[in-house]
């Protein structure tokens, strides 16, 4: 390994660890990004293979349990419970201790994930009814409709043992602050579920889309594997149920657990009231919810999650003051790309549904109904965002209890909601009760946290008022620079969508740039220096 020169040799610790950051909020968001961008391939090939059809229906219901399975146990076990700890034994006990851990959380994970898994199988027939009571009943096709609903889920069931076998080799490989190989898994995944609607289902039907679904869990994991080896990880058999540091993960991950099945729950509430409102409904809600995912997935949780490690650190060094400086420097990075992304979204709704997955059997009306739960989502998207940081900052304090009991109490408002609006305006009242609840959870979770850690919220929230009034510049330029234009066919939707994301970053850019906005200021300066640099 090449010595450093001697700008690296005088660096501080603190723009080391910066750079550190840096490099690894890149590779996450190369992850999300490219996992995004695929994410929404694949939902243009779902799009023109299966539309909204009846069918899709029970493939997005069938994807409920397996999902489930896998959000509760793997998914409670990594940010919030497994990666603080894992990261302070090795700091502190060294690397064998922090190997058993990661030997016997594994072994836990999986054997838990496989007794759920096989009594799900067991219990389909009984327990996918209760999840869209209503499917297919406006066509006369419920039964029917149902058992291909049962026979999914039972076949998305092994890919939620690979993707809980995978999930805690990402803790681990996260945990070491290893990000590549994380990144490039769900781009993977992603390209399995294309192949299988491009290939298998012409063969297979919707069931060729659900295979897609079990061989991309299957890579997800494969492409990890090498990492364990690079990193050296020594497996050893047993549950460890005597171990402090595995108790200790299991405590935190209690409440995570309950945090998990509540924020899944918002998407089972979703799908039952959407099955009463008519065929297709479930459909596109969930293309909206994908298509309104994408900039939260870019900003608010690609940058969460590659910070997470480092707050876990802080909090493992006693070092409040950083964690206070990272959360809010993070969080204002997170709205300063999320607002205009959600504002744009929100305002070009309809073109960028008729450009993206208007194609095949995906119809017009289809767009018109996709696009009008879009906007409603998009209200969601920075709440959202918020919950993503300010959440991660609890768990590396080790309170899981905190985000949990919010998300429990978002749900239920989430579920009273649905059940007022979801007669009177069908799915966007669904679209609009997710959004609602989040504006409350993060409004509630932002002040705990602040309590919590005595962080002074006066500068974020400037700084926030000054991004929404760049980002609502930018919506009134665009709801007046719209009006005119013609959007009438996909080749015109194609160049309001086009010319209307630019010309609305150009003008959130430059707002951003008169009023002194941080982030566009060291952006521009970080430009300029790259340019003005004297050739090597």
């Amino acid at each position: 390994m090449a010595e450093p020169g001697p700008a690296a040799a005088g660096e501080s610790p603190i723009r080391r660890a910066s750079g550190g950051l840096a490099i690894a909020a890149a590779i996450v968001a190369f992850g999300f990004i490219g996992s995004r961008l695929l994410g929404i391939v694949r939902t243009i090939v779902i799009a023109g293979a299966f539309g909204t059809s009846p069918e899709l229906d029970a493939y997005n219901i069938a994807f409920r349990i397996p999902d489930l399975i896998f959000q509760v146990l793997a998914g409670a076990t990594l940010g919030s419970a497994f990666i603080p700890v894992f990261a302070r034994l090795y700091r502190r006990e060294g690397e064998e201790e922090a190997w058993k851990l990661a030997s016997h959380v594994l072994n836990l994970i999986t054997a838990a994930t496989a007794a759920l898994c096989a009594l799900a199988f067991l219990l389909a027939p009984w327990l996918v009814p209760l999840l869209a009571p209503g499917l297919g009943e406006d066509i006369g096709r419920h039964d029917e409709l149902t058992d291909k609903a049962v026979e999914l889920t039972r076949l998305m069931l092994l890919s939620t043992l690979f993707f809980a076998v995978s999930g805690m080799v990402t803790g681990i490989l996260n945990g070491r602050q290893r990000f590549l190989l994380p990144a490039l898994a769900p781009m993977l995944y992603n390209l399995a579920i294309i192949f299988g609607a491009v290939f298998f289902a012409d063969r297979w039907g919707i069931n060729g889309l659900a295979a897609g679904v079990v061989l991309g869990a299957g890579l997800h994991l494969a492409v990890q594997v090498p990492g364990l080896v690079r990193e050296g990880m020594k497996w050893q058999p047993g549950f460890g149920r005597a171990d402090p540091a595995v108790r200790e993960v299991a405590r935190l991950m209690g409440p995570r657990v309950i945090g998990l099945a509540a924020a899944q729950f918002n998407f089972v509430v979703t799908g039952f009231f959407a099955s009463k409102v008519g065929a297709s409904a479930i459909s596109q809600l969930t293309y909206a919810w994908l298509l309104a995912g994408l900039p939260l997935a870019l900003f608010g949780m690609a940058l969460s999650t590659a910070v997470f490690p480092a707050l876990a650190g802080h909090v493992a060094d006693e070092d409040m003051d950083a964690l206070r400086t990272t959360v809010s420097r993070v969080l204002r990075v997170i709205m300063f790309l999320t607002v205009p992304a959600a504002i744009g979204l929100a305002m070009l709704r309809d073109p960028a549904t008729i450009v993206l997955l208007e194609h095949a059997e995906f119809t017009r009306i289809d767009s018109v109904f996709t696009a009008s739960a879009l906007g409603w989502y998009c209200l969601g998207i920075v709440p959202q965002a918020g919950i993503e940081i300010h959440s991660r900052g609890f768990y590396a304090l080790g309170d899981t209890r905190t985000p949990v009991a919010l998300a429990v109490a978002a749900v239920v408002v989430n579920l009273v909601l649905s059940g007022l609006l979801w007669g009177r305006y069908g799915h966007e009242g669904l679209a609009f009760s997710v959004s609602a609840a989040s504006w409350l959870e993060w409004a509630v979770l932002y002040r705990l946290y602040a309590q919590r850690t005595g962080a002074s919220v006066a500068a974020d929230l400037r700084a926030m008022a000054t991004v929404a009034v760049c980002g609502a510049g930018m919506a009134l330029f665009l709801a007046v620079g719209l009006a005119p234009m013609e959007q009438g066919s996909w080749d015109e939707n194609l160049v309001v969508a086009v010319a209307g994301a630019a010309a609305g970053a150009a003008v959130y850019a430059g707002l951003a740039n008169l009023l002194h906005v941080e982030e566009i200021g060291e952006a521009v300066r970080r430009v300029s220096a790259r340019f003005s640099r004297p050739a090597a």
